[in-house]
């Protein structure tokens, strides 16, 4: 047999022994023992290559590729006797001859070729010589070996040089693309931060509207020889990187990231959930979700998305809201808090919906946000009243008109004075923000009341020397519009009920919020509507007759018939003047404000919130209430158990005398500075069951100053360029924008590899 198989030597015997043996098993724990950063770079210590499991074959080529061959050009090469006792050693010279493929071993003394190592096929010694591979090359008499080694156009060598360019260049192409990509993802996250458009309207080479991503990538090119290089290569997988497809599974891989940092920080916590129902600029409804919990005593609001709502009843919006929590890996049963804000359009679907949320959990309690501007609330909802509704567009048009209309002003001040000088320097209504604020709706409705007569001249020279026919006609129906009994009657009304409104909403609009107070000025708030519509009416009529008379209105007979515009008499019910503008309007009109004040402050959420309230640590504690804080627990009897109500009762006076002893709590100012020192402290862990009911209160959404703004930057987004963008992309670039500070703390890594799960992307 030794004739045709050569026998191994010992020391060969001892390599194949300790090499990395083939098996096959083709499972992954096969590919974990191998560290590519420890590979052996003297090629005279490298275990063969076909020794390696093919699971990891790959990547050890690769990553001796990247390494390229190892030549020790410094090193001071060792003289050795050759047949006829002549003295040779390597000539480093070599290496300039032969650099791709040669390799020198030092502790061999011996070369290599890079190439045969990586490539050379697993077909036996009996094919041909291995010496280039496995024993190396020694014999420096004859340098002509070396050039005999790479041999002609079908040698061993040139197959494998082949296949060694060929998964170089391969090399080369997967980093062009990781280094763009990087490019790409910088860019990209710079964008979602700005709210900013990616795609231009004309992205050819040639076009000056390339779009954003095109354009920062430019920027990076001249200012990064990386990336520069990268580009100018120009092969077919680069190409692709700056593509629509691949903005969009970014900018997708960026919002996945960021929704399962916001999952894994709620993990298994109690939360609220925050939904905002808005209509935007396409025409869709649209419900923007933020969850709110306290992590280590820090309240911590996030926005996790938006759901698209096509049918707007209270079981489709409950199954809008399961199907979300299910996606988000979010229980139902951990919900402790829930508040709508937003338009009118799904108003009564909205207090539908939480009845069917705290039928399935009735520890989700629903409380009105206190940031929220509660006039837009009342407001929405005498919007649904259809004279209402008219008067406030009515209102809307002529700020419009008024506002934008300058030519007459000088002929204004020659007639009107200081009365015009105030009245353009009313901000809320001669500067056009009348009606596109909320909370300025009162100021709105007072000053075009204070300034009428103003307002009046203004379209009457509109109605004279307009541009065009189409302005002097809507200036005309303006006129005989707000020149009406009808119009003067609700303008009056509404001024007297929001007046009443006013310092609710204000109060809550403060930063030093008192619960105490607020509950009781709603209180004093329904007294007074109360009081306004069994006893004003006959003031409020007094008022606009009055208000007529001096602007040569005609004043409505109270027992004379109304006429309901628009249809004919013999089809008109018949009811007076005073049964329409008494009844259908200002009772209905204040009935509604005092339905939806009820459904903003229920008995059971006002109590609740009075419960809460015995938890302000300010001014030594003296909100405390042991009785009431004990009644908090009983509205959460998932999270509380009757031994816990037994042990609570005991905490809560151990816990009240510490705090009112420790002077470190003495300065404390409302709830989420006592849960903060409650952890820093490490009394958290002291008295379990109080800071569990402060995060219980914590978690109800009063005070969310965090969410307006969240809101608000929806709200900003979704504007009419951004719309013409898919939803799903929208939906992504949205969450990015709003949730900055986790979009600047993602690793760049953590993005490529959730990338290189995409099959289209030719890297994987």
């Amino acid at each position: 047999m030794e004739r045709y198989f050569k026998r191994k030597s010992t020391h060969e015997l001892t390599e194949s022994s300790s090499a990395p043996k083939k098996v096959n098993n083709s499972s992954k724990e096969a590919t974990l023992g191998i560290n590519l950063e420890d590979l052996p770079t003297d090629p005279g210590l490298r275990f063969r290559i076909w020794n390696y499991h093919p699971n990891v074959r790959e990547q050890v080529r690769m990553a001796y590729i990247q390494k390229g061959p190892c030549q020790p050009r410094d090193y001071k090469f060792p003289k050795k006797t050759l047949a006829g006792n002549s003295e040779r050693r390597f000539n480093p010279a070599w290496f300039d001859e032969f650099p791709t493929w040669l390799e020198y071993s030092i502790e061999k003394d011996a070369a290599f070729c890079l190439c045969c190592y990586l490539f050379k096929p697993d077909i036996g010694e009996q094919a041909g010589g291995d010496a280039f591979v496995r024993k190396g090359f020694s014999n420096w008499k004859k340098k002509e070996g070396l050039q005999g080694h790479v041999g002609g156009p079908n040698s061993s060598h040139n197959k494998a040089r082949i296949n060694y360019e060929a998964l170089l260049n391969q090399n080369q192409a997967r980093s062009d693309c990781q280094t763009l990509l990087g490019a790409s993802i910088d860019s990209v996250k710079f964008l979602m931060r700005q709210g900013l458009l990616f795609c231009g309207h004309d992205e050819y080479e040639t076009s000056n509207d390339q779009g954003s991503v095109v354009g920062l990538l430019r920027f990076l090119c001249d200012h990064s020889t990386d990336i520069k290089a990268a580009a100018s290569r120009n092969s077919p997988e680069t190409l692709k990187v700056t593509s629509c497809d691949i903005q969009k599974e970014i900018v997708s891989a960026i919002s996945t990231e960021i929704v399962n940092i916001i999952t894994r920080d709620i993990s298994n916590s109690l939360f609220s959930i925050l939904i905002n129902e808005f209509l935007d600029m396409s025409s869709m409804n649209q419900m923007a979700i933020i969850l709110r919990f306290v992590d280590k005593g820090t309240v911590i609001e996030r926005y996790l998305g938006m759901v698209h709502v096509t049918n707007a009843t209270a079981l489709s919006l409950k199954v809008a809201v399961d199907d979300f929590f299910s996606s988000h890996g979010l229980i139902m049963s951990r919900l402790r808090g829930q508040t709508y804000v937003g338009t009118s359009n799904m108003h009564c679907e909205f207090n539908s919906l939480k009845t069917l949320i705290m039928k399935e959990n009735e520890c989700a309690f629903y409380v009105h946000s206190f940031t929220h501007d509660l006039h837009s609330v009342l407001i929405d909802m005498a919007k649904n009243h259809k004279e209402i509704m008219g008067l406030f567009t009515a209102v809307a048009y002529v700020v419009k008109v008024v506002g934008t209309f300058v030519q007459c002003r000088d002929t204004l001040r020659k007639k009107h004075g200081v009365l015009v000088l105030e009245a353009l320097n009313t901000g809320e209504f001669l500067r056009g923000q009348g009606l596109n604020e909320e909370s300025s709706n009162f100021k709105t409705l007072s000053s075009l009341r204070t300034v009428f007569s103003f307002v009046i001249d203004v379209l009457e020279i509109i109605a004279e020397v307009g541009s065009d026919s189409e302005q002097k006609y809507k200036a005309e129906i303006l006129l005989d519009s707000l020149q009406s009994f009808n119009f003067i009657f609700r303008l009056h009304m509404m001024v007297m009920i929001l007046g009443i409104t006013d310092d609710l909403s204000q109060a809550f609009q403060r930063k030093d919020q008192d619960i105490l107070n607020i509950l009781n000025l709603v209180q004093i708030c329904k007294k007074q509507l109360k009081m306004m519509r069994e006893s004003c009416w006959d003031s409020l009529l007094d008022q606009v007759s009055s208000f007529c008379d001096k602007h040569h209105i005609e004043v409505h007979k109270m027992d004379g018939m109304f006429l309901t515009r628009g249809q004919p008499r013999h089809k008109a019910q018949v009811i007076t003047n005073k049964h329409h503008y008494c009844v259908e309007l200002f009772y209905n009109v204040i009935d509604l404000q005092l339905q939806e004040l009820n459904n903003q402050f229920t008995e059971m959420n006002t109590e609740l919130l009075l419960c809460v309230a015995c938890l302000d640590p300010s001014n030594s504690f003296s909100a405390f209430d042991k009785l009431k804080l004990i009644q908090l627990a009983r509205y959460y009897p998932n999270d509380f158990s009757t031994t816990d109500f037994m042990i609570l009762e005991d905490q809560l006076e151990k816990y009240i005398l510490d705090m009112r002893s420790s002077i470190g709590f003495s300065t404390l100012k409302g709830i989420s500075d006592l849960a903060e020192k409650l952890v820093e402290t490490g009394k958290d862990q002291v008295y379990p069951l109080v800071y569990l009911l402060l995060t219980l209160s914590l978690i109800l959404p009063v005070a969310t100053p965090r969410v307006e703004r969240l809101f608000s930057a929806v709200n900003l987004l979704k504007n009419q360029l951004h719309n013409q963008m898919e939803d799903q992309w929208m939906r992504d670039s949205l969450i990015g924008y709003v949730e900055k500070d986790i979009l600047d703390s993602i690793d760049k890594k953590v993005i490529l590899q959730r990338l290189q799960h995409i099959k289209k992307f030719p890297w994987k």
